[in-house]
């Protein structure tokens, strides 16, 4: 099926959610986004608030709406994927409450947009005796580009036209209460404006990047591993285990909350803390999560596209991607007694705050996860290639990966997901820089204007 598709977004496309709750929360954004325009446009000086509303409505409605080949890529997945590895995983996922009295629960995604969409070798078929050597019959997995194409977003989709409406009605919305403030010496709607611009500069600067990035991703041709040479190369391939093994992770020391065959990773502990605030109409609750621990790390581990294996040196990228999380534990309390007392004694004394939750989230590269990246490639030490036994006749044994040093024009990174599964679900170079640029306009318009 996969050969089927289009993968060329072109000038516009049309994409709508493909999930029931993609589907849910696209219908409530429009709800609020219709509300927002229609008492706008009706009230009129009276509520001019309101089409803020449908600022928000449609901001939502944009985020809501999937990238330009996401939900075509979902179908292929559902279908080209062995069903019960499919249940399997359903039955994997989703909630669990470990402890009801003490709130505790773990979730672990149902959906991971960054997971194979064609079927991929298992660990049973892995050769642990020649790791660099060609997989089956050598011929490349069946994501790789090579086989499947690059996928290319739209230039402009829904994204972009809720994105833009909204951007639209912002600035009408803060326009018309900057211009209903009066009093000569109140400098509120100049602040407004300024504060305006600056957010438009800063998104326009996010999407800059992005867009870069995604260009970068589009325009450089991926190499096969077992023709790699040295020098700068985009490779998509499988994690595998290298010599060195794998790595056992337990989160925040808790040997309740351990995640095994991991090749990267990156945890945060975070705290929901609440603080009493005063306000002109007396007092309020403010709540925010606040990460108050992190780590991350990681292994060398091997990649392999079909065609042969590298090894990859992780902790070199400086650059790293891992997309949504692999695990969530949550709890209303701390792991234990001494840390729950610990930590509302230090957000009291640090914030004047109450911690209410606790969360920990994993995320990371596992064995057997699809990895993309754009590398440096250099040849080995010979000490390493001779502790390994092997006898260099393998170009690809002989050399390895690094992401410590960008070249110009390029930028080294490495990524969970496929090229095809990362690009599948991103946003034209054109959306990603028009809409802030919108609001970059309309501010300077009404700064001219006030």
């Amino acid at each position: 099926m996969i050969n089927e598709l289009n993968l060329h977004g072109g000038s516009f496309k049309a994409v709508f959610p493909y999930t029931f709750w993609g589907w849910f929360a696209w219908v409530i954004s429009a709800i609020i986004a219709i509300s927002g325009l229609f008492l706008g446009l009706v009230s009129g000086d009276e509520n001019r608030s309101a089409i803020l509303m449908g600022a928000i409505g449609f901001l939502c409605l944009a985020f809501c709406t999937p990238g330009s080949h996401e939900g075509d890529l979902h179908k292929v997945r559902m279908q080209a994927i062995d069903p019960a590895e499919l249940e399997a995983k359903a039955e994997a996922s989703g909630l669990t409450m470990d402890n009801w009295w003490l709130q505790q629960s773990t979730y672990v995604p149902t959906n991971d947009p960054s997971d194979w969409i064609l079927p991929a070798p298992g660990p049973a078929t892995w050769n642990e005796q020649d790791r660099y050597g060609p997989h089956a019959d050598g011929s490349a997995i069946a994501e790789h580009p090579s086989k499947v194409g690059t996928p290319i977003p739209a230039s402009f989709s829904l994204f972009g036209l809720f994105g833009g409406i909204s951007a639209i009605l912002t600035i009408v919305g803060l326009w018309s209460i900057v211009s209903g403030i009066e009093g000569e010496n109140d400098n509120t709607g100049m602040y407004v404006i300024i504060g305006l611009i600056l957010l438009g500069l800063i998104l326009a600067l996010i999407g800059y990047f992005k867009s870069k990035m995604i260009n970068q991703m589009i325009d450089t041709p991926t190499s096969l591993i077992r023709s790699a040479a040295v020098g700068v190369n985009e490779f998509v391939g499988q994690v595998r285990p290298s010599p060195e093994g794998v790595l056992t992770v337990v989160v925040d020391g808790n040997t309740n909350m351990v995640m095994t065959n991991m090749a990267a990773f990156s945890w945060t502990y975070e705290q929901y803390q609440c603080r009493t605030v005063k306000t002109d109409e007396g007092t309020r609750e403010e709540c925010n999560w606040v990460t108050v621990r992190s780590d991350s790390g990681g292994c060398p581990f091997i990649l392999h596209d079909g065609t042969g294996g590298i090894k990859v040196n992780t902790n070199s990228f400086k650059r790293k991607e891992w997309g949504q999380y692999i695990k969530r534990w949550d709890g209303a309390f701390a792991q234990t007694l001494g840390k729950q007392l610990m930590s509302q004694a230090i957000a009291g004394f640090l914030r004047g705050a109450k911690v209410k939750k606790h969360r920990w989230t994993l995320y990371g590269l596992k064995l057997g996860n699809p990895a993309y990246m754009i590398c440096n490639v250099k040849p080995r030490p010979r000490d390493q290639i001779e502790g390994e036994g092997l006898d260099g006749t393998l170009q690809n044994s002989i050399i390895e990966v690094f992401g410590d040093e960008d070249l110009p024009g390029t930028k080294v990174t490495i990524q969970r997901g496929s090229e095809l599964s990362n690009l599948g679900r991103s946003r034209s170079g054109l959306e990603l820089v028009m809409l802030p640029m919108i609001l970059i306009i309309g501010g300077i318009s009404m700064l001219g204007l006030a």
